[in-house]
Order: C-alpha cells, then structure tokens, then sequence
C-alpha cells in the first residue's frame, strides 16, 4: 500500500512524510520546503478561505524557481501539470465554492478534508465538487474515530477518499474532544476496518522523530503526518514567542491539554461539539480552572496580545496549539533538514529491526 501510495506523489520518498496542514502557520514556504526534500507538506487552512488562493499562488512561484534548480529531482520536475503541495480546508467553517475554485485554477495535488458539521454526507459534497473541478487532486480526509472509519464503508466506492488520515488523541489543534484514543490502538483497529477497502491510511499524533515513525509503520502506516513537529521549523509562519514555547514545553501529557478556552479567548466560537484543541497550559488555564470568570480572562488575553513574544510561554495567556510531542523537540531546523533527519533515523530503526529478526545485534 506504502508503494502505491507514493507512486500518486513521485517525487515523494519512503518512508512518507507529510507536513500538516496547520491552519496559517502552515505557509507556502514551509509546504514546499517538506515536498522538496522528498515528502508532502500541505499549506493549511487560511483565516477565510479566500486567502487559500494567495498562499496557491506563492507556492506556485516557489516551486517555479525550485524547477530551475539542477538540486531537483527528475520526479520533482515530473509534475509541471500538477502542484506538488496539498491544501487544507475546515470543512465547517470554510467555503466549498471558494475552495473549489482554487483547487480548479492552481492545481494542488491533494486537498485535505476535516471537521464537517453535517457529517459524512457534507464531506462527500466537498470530494465530489473538487473531482469534478480537478480530478488529479487527491481526497484526503482525517478521522479520529472507528465510527467515522466505518462511514467511508457506507459511501459508493467512488465517493470514498483516497487517503484517510488517521489521528490519534496525542495530536496538537483540533482532535476529538471526548472520543479520542492513542495512535497505537486506533490504527490497528481502523487499519483492520478499512483493510477491504485498499484506501491508504495514513498515522498521525504524537510522531515527531525517527522513532516514532518506525513504530507507526510497524503498525501499518502507508505514512505518517506531523504538525507540532513543523512548528520548530524555519519556515513555519509562526511567531518566535509562540515556537520558543514549543522547545520550553516537555512532559506533554502534564503540560497540554485540550480546552475551548484559548478558542474562546481569541474570538474563535462554531466548531462542532466533537472537536476540542489541544494546547499547552499557561496562565489563561490556570486561572480559569480556578475560577476567573471568563470576562476578565478575555480583558487579560487582550492585554497580551500587546506584549509581543512575551505573551507566549508559563506566565503568558496567548493560545499555543501543539501536541503531546513537545516533549521532543528541543530545536528551530530547517524543514527540509527535519524531514531527511526524520527518515533516516526511521530507516536505522527498521534497518536494526531487521537485523533483530535474523539474530543479529545492530549494536555489537
């Protein structure tokens, strides 16, 4: 499945690794820095939709000069119909006709699908107008559930993705608020739903190095997604108080947590119930948990937004999304330097798995 995978995206290496599509802090330049360097990165979801094209048409002019550059693979230059980017789209909150109508002009060659409010019909809506607008672009959609897994059995082979992203409760943003479980039980058991319908799964939550990748294929992983990762990379659009806090924070399951307060705080209100963000505790949390009223959270919040990098971080209030992983990370790279570093750690891994199997030590 790995193999077919990665035969859509031929510029793309083994293992796959894909960059997340983090809404505004996944740019252009950081989706087309995963991509050359032999993954997929994904621009995320803009504040409105509209602005999804410009960020296409920034990609468009990086991977422009990026096609000059003899540094490129054949593969690479091997997609001139197609943009070797995807793109994401919040279902519930972005505009399908909008988002159609870029996907149709730049050419993205996946669109990533998440968060409908309507369930599985709306998200069915959205792959069928964008097929019909690109064909070549491929579906992608993320789940976090086996009841949501079981759904794409429901649809006509033709309605189905053809990637499901699999994400599990470690994962930073928008997870499940009550139903979430870790990666290693819920692929499996999804892996084993979806096994008759040859749809490529793909594992995300909680990987953000070598090891973690290794695991995830030896669950069965086509590939493998990550998000906080990227944070800490160069070309993230992020601000340097917000990243610092991603290298401050470890102990993830201490230090994150998943509440609508930040949500709330930055004006933010209308994602479906199921949906809650993950997001690294700061003074705002504490002090609602003991018992500020909301009101005068807000008037604090509003107060660091003025403070610049200084309103990030333990005696900060600004919302910091990021996954359980934060733990490991420990250093601002470029992105395409994470990626190679991530997979060859991964392929030393598999590699002295393999040597484990034959009775070998990798070690001696």
């Amino acid at each position: 499945m790995a193999a077919k995978l990665l035969s859509r995206y031929p510029w793309a290496s083994f293992p796959f690794i894909v960059g997340a599509p983090m809404r505004v802090m996944s740019g252009p330049a950081l989706a087309v820095a995963v991509s050359r360097a032999g993954g997929l990165g994904f621009i995320g979801p803009g504040v409105k939709t509209q602005d999804v094209a410009g960020d296409l048409e920034e990609a468009t002019k990086l991977i422009s000069k990026a096609r000059i550059s003899s540094s490129l693979s054949k593969a690479f230059h091997s997609t001139d119909s197609l943009l070797p980017v995807g793109i994401g789209f919040q279902v519930w909150a972005d505009d399908v006709d909008v988002a159609v109508a870029s996907v149709e002009k730049f050419k993205p060659c996946a669109a990533w699908l998440y968060a409908p409010r309507k369930g599985p019909e709306e998200l069915e809506d959205w792959s069928r107008r964008i097929r019909r607008a690109f064909p070549e672009t491929q579906i992608w959609i993320q789940i976090g559930t086996l009841g949501e897994a079981k759904q794409f059995l429901k649809s006509r082979e033709e309605d189905r993705p053809d990637v499901v992203v699999v994400q599990g409760a470690e994962s930073g943003g928008h997870g499940r608020a009550k139903d979430g479980m870790g990666l290693m039980s819920l692929f499996p058991e999804i892996a084993d739903v979806l096994a008759s319908s040859q749809i490529p799964l793909l594992a995300a939550g909680g990987i953000a190095d070598g090891r973690g990748v290794a695991a995830a294929l030896c669950l069965g992983t086509s590939g493998v997604v990550m998000g906080t990762r990227f944070l800490a990379a160069n070309e993230a659009r992020i601000n340097r108080g917000y990243q610092n806090e991603i290298l401050r924070a470890s102990n993830g399951a201490a230090s994150t947590t998943r509440t609508l307060l930040y949500n709330h705080l930055r004006g933010t209100f209308g994602w479906p119930t199921e949906y809650s963000p993950r997001t690294i505790i700061n003074k705002s949390y504490v002090e609602q948990q003991a018992g500020v009223p909301f009101e005068e959270l807000k008037v604090r919040h509003d107060e660091a937004l003025k403070m610049g990098d200084s309103g990030w971080g333990p005696e900060g209030r600004l919302a910091t999304y990021a996954g359980a992983s934060v733990g490991l990370i420990n250093e601002v790279r470029d992105a395409g330097d994470i990626v190679r570093a991530v997979r060859e750690d991964a392929l030393e891994r598999i590699q002295s798995l393999s040597a484990y199997a034959k009775g070998t030590d990798p070690t001696a």
